[in-house]
């Protein structure tokens, strides 16, 4: 059943539920694993034309959020920092263009839902008056309206990254439905969608796994793909660990055989070998602010470079592409 359900996938037939669920019970290391990454590398490389990604994303700020997602060092319930801190324009600028010229496919620009929209729009457009006319930028806030879409449009942006997150509306206070909105939004502006299931923890079921697989497929993004969440030290979530990098290259796969051919991106994150030899074209280097870090700032902490992240992908013999992003093209 397995080998016919990978057969279909890589024949660019839509995986049905059922099937998504079947491919997410396969045990750890065994033939049927080894296939399913098998299969994921080679449906990644034909949809990608062969190439990987590295983006780059800048955290603006680290402050007491009150979306209070329990998996998040910025929630205010976490209590793990207790100071608002926000880096100046001149910091953003100087760290998005050392990104660039690191040669980064993308650059992202986050901020917690504190952080004041006009605010990011006006710290947003010195970026991108500073960076090359071709650079790829992306936002990566909080739910927005149809208006804040267009004003993202206009000031330079090609699209957000946003997801329903794991747990989404239980161990967040953001109802499923608002982030669907905030899709449709961005869908209206002519903004282009990056989203991936995360973050995965072990207790969700494979039934959840699922739904946000269908999610992230049905949004027709850029990219997919998954992410692992990090506990955070004294967090209710900590007691729960974390996934191991084999598992999560096994749901990195799936996730690519379930999303199709036609979603050119498939990411992972934390960056790890594993993911990215099982068919994950698309790793972030970062610095500022993370929300799975409890350090002021990520950079040589969390964090990797560009150049660390190119390391990766030249350990799993991957192609990374030079110049503009490919996923955010038109």
């Amino acid at each position: 059943m397995i080998k016919k359900i990978i057969k279909k996938a890589l024949s660019g037939i839509i995986l049905n539920p059922e099937e998504i669920k079947l491919l997410f019970k396969v045990p750890l290391f065994s033939y049927e694993w080894a296939m399913i990454q098998s299969a994921s590398r080679q449906m990644c490389e034909n949809a990608s034309n062969g190439f990987a990604e590295v983006h780059a994303q800048v955290g603006l700020d680290i402050a007491r959020c009150p979306r209070n997602c329990k998996f998040c060092s910025f929630a205010s319930c976490n209590k793990v920092f207790n100071e608002t801190i926000e880096l100046s324009v001149e910091e953003v600028v100087k760290r998005s263009m050392e990104f660039e010229n690191d040669g980064a496919n993308a650059i992202y620009l986050m901020s917690t839902a504190r952080y004041a929209f006009e605010k990011f729009i006006d710290i947003s457009q010195e970026v991108r008056k500073s960076l090359r006319p071709d650079t790829i930028l992306i936002a990566n806030v909080d739910d927005f309206s149809e208006k804040q879409a267009f004003k993202l449009k206009d000031s330079g942006f090609s699209g957000i990254y946003h997801a329903v997150r794991m747990g989404e509306g239980k161990d967040t206070k953001i109802p499923p439905e608002k982030r669907i909105q905030t899709f449709k939004n961005a869908r209206a502006a002519g903004l282009t969608i990056g989203t991936c299931v995360e973050p995965i923890g072990k207790e969700h079921s494979v039934d959840e796994l699922v739904e946000k697989t269908i999610i992230t497929r049905e949004i027709k993004p850029a990219f997919s793909g998954a992410m692992r969440r990090i506990p955070i030290p004294g967090t209710e979530k900590e007691k729960y660990g974390k996934l191991s990098e084999a598992k999560m290259a096994h749901i990195v796969a799936v996730v690519r055989l379930a999303t199709g051919y036609s979603i050119p991106g498939n990411c992972t994150h934390e960056p790890n070998v594993i993911s990215i030899s099982a068919g994950a074209n698309l790793i972030w280097a970062e610095s500022g602010s993370n929300p799975r870090d409890t350090e002021k700032d990520t950079e040589g902490k969390r964090g990797l470079t560009v150049q660390q992240c190119r390391e990766l992908f030249n350990e799993a013999e991957w192609k990374v592409l030079t110049g503009p992003s490919k996923f955010f093209q038109p």
